[in-house]
């Protein structure tokens, strides 16, 4: 059996430090004996292509990445929006990495084929100027860059954001390249960029939950021009850039106007009652109740006490709960996960015969040929 020579022993060897394993570590997860992978990395040969192609697979990266001679030099391979990810949080694991490279990657394609298409064609990232400090101001002026009105949902406010020229991707509920990792805390994140940034919402139960992760992150791209990567907690923070996004995203999503409202007197005085309390105007606003309670504890009219008991009570229903699914609309999924827009790019590319039916479904997460028909039916229906 032929014998690749030439590989680039260095790559390897970044890839391994990347990924916090040894030389013998991967021999092990790529099934070559240890004593014949010590003496690939000693000569810079030996391994057959299946074996490279496995090794190749096992760190998300095509086989010439490790058989193109000459040094390697990090800042090609990872963008300035991934190193500030990166710097944030230092132990982001092999398989966040990973994930975030998948979503830069579908960002370029989106724009390729965006170029490839019609250059002036699909909307146009040109975000308003915003105060830097009076959040209420800033976030009248972006609900009117966004077009909302009073009625609101999530898929509403992910519409309104694409139409802004913002790519949405919310990740699979399902074990998958699209899902973040089941033992990472992500919520979301935000890749800044001047011509197309990327927001990335984890999948909740609860839809209205998201609808605050994703104006969290539009905050940190209106206000801050910046990557961040935030984690539940920083959801809930009241320091530095993270608290200006929350009272940012707060104030967007339920207005001082909205509060007035909310009647007091109706308040239950069990916290477990506050869902019931606050659920006409939860559907309306397309917000959790725990959003209505922190705008009210910022205006003065809930004590700490009772928002810190509501959110204890919450946490421990959240933990009976996960989020799933997916696997019965497999059709459906890709619109869910990537966004009209990128989907109907997607489509538009393979009627233009720019790329094929095969790479078509490889972009729309490797769904069947059949699905990718049945997603373009559901498309034009859209």
């Amino acid at each position: 059996m032929e014998r690749i020579q030439n590989i680039n022993v260095s790559r390897i060897q970044w890839c391994c430090q990347d990924h916090g394993i040894t030389v013998d570590d991967l021999a092990d997860q790529i099934k070559v004996r240890r004593d014949q992978f010590q003496r690939v990395m000693a000569s810079g040969s030996g391994l057959t292509f299946r074996q490279l192609q496995g090794l190749a697979n096992h760190f998300n990266r095509g086989v010439l990445f490790f058989v193109e001679a000459g040094p390697f030099d990090e800042r090609r391979l990872r963008s300035p929006q991934f190193r500030t990810l990166q710097n944030q949080t230092p132990d982001l694991s092999p398989a966040l990495k990973a994930f975030i490279e998948r979503v830069e990657a579908h960002r370029d394609l989106y724009l390729s084929l965006r170029e490839d298409l019609d250059p002036d064609e699909g909307p146009r990232f040109a975000p308003p100027k915003l105060p830097d400090h009076d959040w209420t101001q800033a976030a009248a002026i972006a609900r009117e860059w966004l077009g909302l009105g009073e009625t609101n949902a999530f898929a509403h406010y992910r519409e309104a954001v694409e139409a802004n020229g913002v790519l949405v991707f919310v990740s699979t509920g399902y074990p998958g390249a699209w899902r973040i990792p089941a033992n990472s805390s992500v919520a979301g994140f935000s890749l800044y960029d001047s011509t197309c940034p990327v927001i990335v919402v984890r999948r909740q139960v609860y839809e209205t939950r998201q609808s605050f992760t994703l104006m969290h992150e539009l905050g940190h791209i209106l206000l801050h021009q910046s990557s961040f990567i935030d984690d539940e907690e920083d959801l809930h923070s009241r320091v530095g850039r993270e608290r200006a996004a929350n009272a940012f995203a707060g104030r967007l999503l339920v207005p001082d106007a909205f509060l007035e409202r909310i009647p007091d007197a109706g308040r239950p005085s069990d916290v477990a009652l506050y869902d019931d309390w606050l659920r006409p105007f939860r559907r309306e606003w397309g917000v959790s109740t725990e959003v209505i309670l922190r705008r009210l504890l910022e205006a003065g009219r809930l004590g700490p006490t009772l928002y810190r008991a509501y959110r204890m009570w919450w946490e421990k229903q959240a933990t009976l709960k996960q989020a799933g699914g997916g696997g019965r609309y497999r059709a459906r999924e890709p619109l869910r996960l990537f966004g009209e827009g990128f989907v109907r790019t997607i489509l538009d590319a393979l009627h233009a015969q720019h790329i094929s039916l095969n790479k078509a479904s490889k972009y729309l997460d490797n769904i069947r040929i059949a699905d990718v028909h049945r997603l373009e039916a559901d498309v034009k229906g859209v």
